[in-house]
C-alpha cells in the first residue's frame, strides 16, 4: 500500500511560475501558467510526518476546468506520478528536498488542453485534498501549441506589449493613434475569462462550449460575436484604450458606444491577455458589399445624388491572430483575419472569421470562415452607374485599385507602421492577381475593368487644411477627346463619416462648361469654417465630389476624393524624472485652431503602470478662439517601466485629440 503524506499546505510557487511562463506583468496574487510547459508546486509536510520516498510515496493529481467537469471532455484530466512528464500530455514528477520536509512537484500541462481557471487535486487512495488553482493560457512559446510563434521579438509584441497604434484616416492621410491594451493590468483577465462564459454557445451547452476553448479558432470566432450594437452613450473617439471599456462592461454591462478601432482594440487586448497572438490592422479603402457579389455598385441619380446602399469605408480595423488551421491544411496556418466589428450575420450571428490570410490572398473563397466577405473588402470592384429618368442604368466609370489599400498596422519593436498590403493580395496586374482574379470570377467578381477614354476628372487639394480654416479645393475637368465637350460641371462637399456614411452638405457650385479638345477648366470651391464646422464628425472627414453630365448622350463622369482636416497638436511635458511612487506632474499644451471659443474642455491621461489603472481627467473649461489650453496632471507610476502616456483632448467642438510620450520609469534614487 502506497504511504500516504500528512500535507500542511501547497506552495503554489507564484512568483516563480509566473516569471517562467512570461505572465509576471499579471501580479503574484495567483498562478496563471501557459499550457504545454512545466510548472512546479512545493508540499510542505507536517512536521514529524514521513517523508516522501520515490517508489514507495505515489499520488494522483487532478485537474479540472468548468462548471462540468468530464473526463469525455477534457475537462477534467487525472494523472499519476512518473519518472519524467511528456510534453504531449498531462504528467507529473516528484522529488524530495534535501530536508524531507518538503515535495517538489513538476505538473506539464496539454498543449491542447481547454485555457481556463483550473483545481489543482491531490488524490492519495480517495483521500483528495485540494492543493489551489491555477489559470492556463495559450502559449506561443510552445512548439506544439497551436499558436506557437517562433520570433521572440514578434512574441513580445503580439502577447506581451501593451500599448499600440492604431491607424485612421484615408489612404493619403494616414494617422496613427495611440492605444492601451493593457492586457496584464489588474482584473483584466479575469473579465476575459468572464466574456468567454457570457457567450451563447456557453449558455447552450456549458460542457460543450468549455472543451472547444482548446481550439484558438473555436475562441477566436467567439470573440468576433461578442460585441452588439454600437450607438448611444461615450463617443467613441473619448476612449483611450480597452481597460476602461472591459471594467465598465464587468460592472455594468453593455459599453455604449464603439466603432471598429475601438472594437479590435478590445478584441486584441482580449486575446493577448488568453495568451493569442494578435495585431490591429487598418485597412484603408475598405469595402463593404452588402449583395456579396464582390463589387461595390455606385448607383446615382441624374442629378449626381447617390442611392446605393453598397459603401467604401475611408478606413475600416479588425485584428489578425496567429494560429495554425489543421480544419484548412498546414499551407493555412499564420495569421488569421476576424472583424469583431457587428455587420453581417455569419451562422446566424453578427460575426467575421477567423479566415486565412492565405485564402484571402489567394482567393479561396470556400475556405472557412467568412473568406468571401473579407476578400470583398480587400478586393472588391468599384463600379459607378447613373439611372436616367427612364430607368436604364448607364455605366460611367469605376476602379479596380481603389479598394484594399495601404494595409497597415503597428512595425515590431517600433511605433512605425508597417505595410501588410502584400500579406492579403498580390500586387495590381502581376500574373499571381490575374489567376485570383479568375479564380473569383466564379464568385461573381466584376467581369470588365479599365476606364474609358474622353472626358477625365481630377480634385485637387490645399496645402494646409487644419480644422478651423478656410481653404480652397479645385475640381479640374480635362477634354481628351477629338471634339470639344459640353456639360454641366457640379462640384460639391458633405461631410462624411469614417465607414463612408455621407452627412450634411457644406459646399457647392455648379457651371455649364464648354471645353476644347485638349484643354482644361477648373471649378474652384471655397470651404469655409462656418460652413462645414457644425456638420463635421469628430472623425473630421469632408467628401468632394466632382461630377459632369451630358443628359443628351448619357455621359456621366465622376471623381471623388476625401479630406482629412488636419487636427492640433498637443504638446506634453514632463517636469522631472518620472520615479517609482514619486507624483510627477504632465505639462499639457493646446492651440484651439477655431475661430470660436470652446467649451468643457478638458484633458485625460491614462497609462499602463502610471496612474493606478484609472484615467485622469482635469478640466479646462472655456478657452478663447486662437487661444493656447494649458494643463498641468499630477500622477504616480507603481512600476518600473518604459511605457507610453496618452493623452486625450475633449470639448464641445473639437474632439478625439491625441497624443502620446514614452515614459521611462527608474527606481527612486537611481541616475
Amino acid at each position: 500500500m502506497s504511504q500516504v503524506l500528512e500535507i500542511e499546505r501547497c506552495d503554489l510557487n507564484i512568483k516563480q511560475n509566473n516569471t517562467d511562463h512570461h505572465t509576471e506583468l499579471n501580479g503574484e496574487q495567483r498562478l496563471i501558467v501557459r499550457r504545454g510547459q512545466p510548472f512546479r508546486v512545493i508540499l510542505h509536510l507536517k512536521p514529524g510526518s514521513k517523508g516522501f520516498k520515490l517508489g514507495e510515496t505515489s499520488f494522483t493529481l487532478i485537474v479540472e476546468t468548468g462548471p462540468l467537469p468530464r473526463k469525455d471532455s477534457d475537462t477534467k484530466v487525472s494523472f499519476s506520478l512518473s519518472d519524467s512528464t511528456v510534453d504531449t500530455q498531462w504528467g507529473a514528477s516528484a522529488v524530495s528536498d534535501p530536508s524531507g520536509n518538503k515535495v517538489l512537484v513538476s505538473i506539464n500541462s496539454s498543449p491542447r488542453s481547454p485555457i481556463g481557471v483550473y483545481s489543482l487535486i491531490l488524490d492519495q487512495g480517495g483521500k483528495n485534498t485540494s492543493l489551489g488553482q491555477f489559470t492556463l493560457l495559450f502559449n506561443a512559446w510552445c512548439p506544439r501549441d497551436a499558436v506557437y510563434m517562433q520570433s521572440e521579438t514578434k512574441r513580445w509584441e503580439y502577447v506581451l506589449s501593451q500599448h499600440g497604434q492604431i491607424y485612421r484616416g484615408t489612404y493619403k492621410h494616414i494617422k496613427g493613434t495611440p492605444w492601451n491594451f493593457g492586457q496584464f493590468e489588474a482584473g483584466i483577465l479575469d473579465i476575459c475569462l468572464k466574456i468567454l462564459d457570457e457567450n451563447p454557445k456557453f449558455v447552450s451547452d456549458t460542457d460543450k462550449d468549455c472543451s472547444a476553448r482548446r481550439n484558438p479558432i473555436y475562441v477566436t470566432r467567439v470573440l468576433s460575436a461578442m460585441w452588439g450594437e454600437f450607438s448611444g452613450g461615450v463617443h467613441p473617439g473619448t476612449w483611450n484604450g480597452s481597460t476602461v471599456i472591459l471594467r465598465k462592461w464587468a460592472e455594468s454591462g453593455p459599453v455604449r458606444y464603439g466603432q471598429c478601432w475601438v472594437f479590435a482594440g478590445v478584441a486584441c487586448t482580449v486575446s493577448r491577455a488568453l495568451g493569442i497572438p494578435c495585431r490591429v490592422v487598418t485597412n484603408f479603402g475598405s469595402a463593404h458589399d452588402t449583395n456579396a457579389n464582390l463589387i461595390i455598385e455606385n448607383l446615382y441619380d441624374e442629378d449626381g445624388e447617390r442611392i446605393s446602399s453598397d459603401s467604401i469605408w475611408n478606413f475600416h480595423v479588425w485584428v489578425d491572430s496567429w494560429m495554425t488551421r489543421p480544419d484548412l491544411g498546414p499551407e493555412y496556418d499564420g495569421w488569421q483575419t476576424s472583424d469583431p466589428t457587428p455587420q453581417e450575420t455569419s451562422d446566424g450571428v453578427f460575426c467575421c472569421g477567423p479566415a486565412s490570410l492565405r485564402a484571402i490572398k489567394d482567393g479561396e473563397l470556400t475556405r472557412k470562415y467568412d473568406t468571401p466577405f473579407i476578400f470583398a473588402e480587400v478586393n472588391a470592384d468599384i463600379v459607378d452607374m447613373v439611372c436616367l429618368s427612364n430607368g436604364e442604368i448607364v455605366k460611367f466609370g469605376g476602379s479596380t485599385k481603389s479598394v484594399g489599400c495601404f494595409i497597415s498596422t503597428k512595425a515590431v519593436g517600433s511605433d512605425k507602421r508597417h505595410d501588410i498590403t502584400h500579406q492579403y493580395k498580390y500586387s495590381e496586374g502581376s500574373k499571381e492577381e490575374r489567376q485570383v482574379y479568375e479564380k473569383a470570377q466564379h464568385h461573381n467578381k466584376l467581369q470588365q475593368r479599365g476606364e474609358e477614354p474622353g472626358l477625365h476628372l481630377k480634385i485637387k487639394l490645399a496645402e494646409n487644411m487644419i480644422v478651423g480654416s478656410d481653404f480652397e479645393v479645385h475640381a479640374i475637368l480635362t477634354n481628351n477627346c477629338m471634339e470639344a465637350k459640353t456639360c454641366t460641371f457640379l462640384f460639391f462637399a458633405r461631410a462624411v463619416g469614417y465607414s463612408g456614411k455621407q452627412g450634411e452638405g457644406c459646399g457647392f457650385t455648379s457651371e455649364k462648361v464648354q471645353v476644347p479638345s485638349g484643354e482644361e477648366r477648373r471649378l474652384s470651391l471655397t470651404l469655409q469654417y462656418d460652413g462645414y464646422g457644425s456638420v463635421i464628425t469628430s472623425d473630421r472627414l469632408i467628401q468632394l465630389s466632382a461630377i459632369t453630365i451630358d443628359k443628351q448622350t448619357s455621359d456621366y463622369h465622376k471623381a471623388e476624393k476625401t479630406i482629412v482636416l488636419d487636427e492640433p497638436v498637443i504638446e506634453i511635458k514632463l517636469t522631472g524624472q518620472a520615479t517609482v511612487n514619486q507624483t510627477v506632474t504632465a505639462e499639457l499644451t493646446l492651440l484651439n485652431p477655431l475661430p470660436e471659443p470652446l467649451l468643457d474642455c478638458s484633458f485625460t491621461i491614462e497609462g499602463v503602470g502610471l496612474n493606478d489603472s484609472k484615467p485622469i481627467t482635469v478640466k479646462v473649461g472655456a478657452v478663447g478662439p486662437k487661444q493656447e489650453i494649458k494643463a498641468s496632471v499630477e500622477f504616480t507610476p507603481s512600476s518600473v517601466a518604459s511605457t507610453v502616456l496618452l493623452v486625450n483632448f475633449d470639448s464641445d467642438k473639437l474632439r478625439n485629440i491625441k497624443s502620446f510620450i514614452t515614459v521611462v520609469v527608474k527606481e527612486y534614487g537611481s541616475i
